[in-house]
């Protein structure tokens, strides 16, 4: 990399750290620090959902897996554009008018306090996990550019990430996100691919330079892209991260419409970084599928060009790391801490804040002293989905769900998707399958054998999803 390379990557931090400064000036109330006050329109709302979503397993992964299997290393990203659509067509017109800040207390608001703790608790976890994952990837790209040790790089570029996230929380976090979506966008599709195609040769050139397998949407295997579907289509739509965008929008037709289009630039991004890493293994063809995006990108791209290109790819992975940082705080501020700890009046600001600050710096602490990890995040998705998906929805859709039923579908998807990590493995497709199956058959008997919520409950409820979050819901007696 030259000299003008490294400016242009100083300028991203020092423009990153601007926006956690701008975020301290504007983040006055709890709706400003955890939603950016519920005002987002239509370009804010699609550029940060967009941002948090497309993170480093999508950028970075997405062109290691195009590297190693042509253009069907789409499939992970693909399915991720998918559940957020799914997720904007099925879900997120209801959300939007809850007026809650996370996942767990809308889960109380439908079925009680039991109910907020235990998904509070998983939740937080699953979050902490796409923080720290998301960190260590930054330290990969730094390691590999930059020739720093993935504990410097860590403790930089991840504490730049703590700080604008502590200092602004939402707000900091969508301008952020806005200049990385920018920045991506052009990186990625008008920079990066149209270069590195050419360089292969044209799409002519990479077909008589590779074999054909790299030109067949199946070749990364049946099995591989149900295992992504089971994971990230239905993981998207449940996930804090992504609500706690949903919950950004000004009106629910932003929040609909806005995801669908986010959903759809999501497919387009995973198409172009399989077609990116097809090109890297024509220009490259003997290198780790791992630092493929890093390789092409210094190898391949004019000087100054390299600088934004890498931007890029820290722009995609640090949304996904505030954007997990600030969901794991906001499930412990908000629902453990609010909601169990120290109920009554207090500077909602402040615990967040404080909230936000530990939790940063447990995610570094983590990403520096684990070198992999893959398997609990795998464990916390699987948990994620087999215990939290079916209540979830069952809260948004069946009006004869019960708390019984939602605390026992819980119970009995975590145990088997434990269950059944222990017989077949951490990456096995079982433990979610059979979690979701004995989640759903819990939920349904279950709630079919207990008394149904009042009908006092279940109209304070609807009130909620079709005027707004102001009606109190009801506790049962």
């Amino acid at each position: 990399m030259n000299v003008l390379d490294y400016l242009i990557m100083l300028i991203y931090f020092a423009v990153m750290i601007g926006a956690g400064y701008w975020g301290l000036r504007r983040a006055r109330s709890a709706d400003d620090y955890l939603v950016a006050g519920r005002r987002l329109g239509p370009f804010m709302y699609i550029g940060c959902l967009s941002a948090v979503v497309l993170g480093g397993a999508s950028t970075i992964g997405g062109v290691a897996l195009g590297y190693e299997n042509g253009i069907s290393g789409m499939w992970l990203v693909f399915w991720i554009g998918m559940g957020v659509i799914a997720l904007g067509v099925l879900m997120s017109t209801r959300l939007s008018r809850l007026g809650v800040y996370t996942v767990a207390e809308m889960l109380e608001n439908r079925y009680g306090a039991p109910s907020r703790l235990i998904s509070a608790l998983i939740i937080a976890a699953y979050a902490l996990m796409i923080a720290v994952t998301s960190t260590i990837a930054i330290g990969t790209v730094f390691n590999v550019v930059l020739g720093l040790s993935p504990t410097v790089a860590i403790l930089v570029a991840g504490g730049i990430v703590v700080a604008y996230s502590v200092a602004g929380g939402m707000w900091s976090i969508t301008l952020t996100d806005i200049i990385q979506f920018c920045i991506m966008t052009v990186g990625i599709f008008f920079i990066l691919l149209p270069i590195a195609v050419v360089r292969a040769g044209g799409f002519s050139g990479m077909q008589e330079a590779l074999p054909a397998s790299y030109f067949d949407l199946t070749t990364i295997g049946g099995q591989t892209i149900f295992t992504y579907f089971l994971l990230f289509f239905f993981g998207l739509m449940i996930g804090q991260d992504i609500w706690q965008r949903v919950f950004t929008a000004r009106s629910p037709e932003v929040a609909r419409w806005g995801s669908v289009v986010a959903g759809v630039y999501c497919l387009l991004y995973a198409l172009t970084g399989a077609l990116v890493g097809t090109a890297g293994r024509v220009i490259l063809p003997d290198i780790s599928a791992d630092n493929a995006f890093a390789r092409i990108a210094t190898d391949v791209l004019p000087i100054g060009i390299t600088g934004l290109v890498l931007a890029a790819a820290l722009a995609a992975v640090m949304s996904t790391a505030s954007a997990g940082l600030l969901a794991s705080s906001t499930i412990l501020a908000n629902d453990v801490y609010a909601g169990f700890v120290a109920r009554g009046e207090h500077n909602k600001v402040l615990v967040s804040r404080v909230t936000t600050l530990l939790v940063g710096v447990a995610t570094l602490v983590t990403s520096i002293a684990v070198n992999d990890v893959v398997g609990a995040l795998t464990v916390a998705y699987d948990l994620l989905t087999g215990a939290l998906f079916v209540p979830i929805v069952g809260a948004l859709f069946w009006g004869r769900a019960t708390a019984a039923g939602a605390l026992a579908s819980m119970a009995a998807g975590s145990v088997a998707v434990v269950a059944f990590m222990v017989k077949d493995g951490l990456f096995a497709n079982t433990p979610i399958i059979w979690g979701l199956v004995a989640s759903l058959v819990a939920f349904v008997v279950v709630s079919l054998l207990t008394p149904k919520p009042s009908q006092e409950r279940m109209a304070a409820w609807e009130r909620r999803l079709t005027e707004g979050g102001t009606a109190r819901v009801p506790e049962e007696a």
